[in-house]
């Protein structure tokens, strides 16, 4: 099968169960940017080079995927995604986070006043992340605020994901650090 299917050519795209909605829908502009974070957080792990952060990076991206898989079904699918076995963003998700906030926060990382993105290469690609992140969130509340998705705890996920891109930059800014 080509990747060359030409069902996109009028300006629409495939929502999960076959509905289809113009590319420019709130909901492909959410599933965009979290495609984007994902792909940012691809390059973090890449230009970070440290095998614990890329370990949690490729967590946090797997992660990702469930949260777009919930944010591209229409509310009136939701049930049927469910019954389908797709997982949907939990407070699980959430405290997995809190848990690495808590560990760099452990660290005494700390910072006074802006910081200033690129220090170093990996901080720089958390930042990135960091950014997308926030973008991500507002596009997913646009949702929320159209009641277009119900589920509350996907903008709790991606509030604290920020946050723990937030301080893995700090951590990294100074240096691209193998300990």
């Amino acid at each position: 099968m080509s990747i060359v299917t030409k069902t996109g050519d009028d300006g629409t795209t495939c929502l999960m169960y076959g509905r289809r909605v113009p590319k420019n829908h709130p909901r492909m502009e959410a599933c965009g940017t979290l495609d984007e974070l994902n792909s940012a957080l691809g390059l973090a792990r890449a230009a970070a080079n440290h095998p614990a952060l890329g370990a949690q990076l490729m967590k946090i991206q797997k992660r990702l995927v469930e949260v777009m898989g919930e944010v591209v079904v229409l509310p009136e699918d939701l049930p049927r995604y469910v019954r389908d076995g797709y997982p949907l963003v939990t407070a699980e998700f959430t405290a997995d986070l809190e848990a690495l906030v808590a560990e760099l926060e452990s660290q005494s990382i700390s910072f006074k006043g802006w910081a200033t993105p690129g220090a170093s290469p990996a901080s720089a690609a958390l930042d990135f992340a960091r950014a997308v992140c926030r973008r991500a969130e507002r596009r997913v509340f646009d949702l929320r605020a159209a009641n277009e998705l119900n589920n509350p705890e996907i903008l709790v996920f991606l509030n604290r994901l920020s946050d723990f891109l937030w301080l893995s930059a700090r951590r990294y800014e100074s240096k691209d650090t193998a300990t």
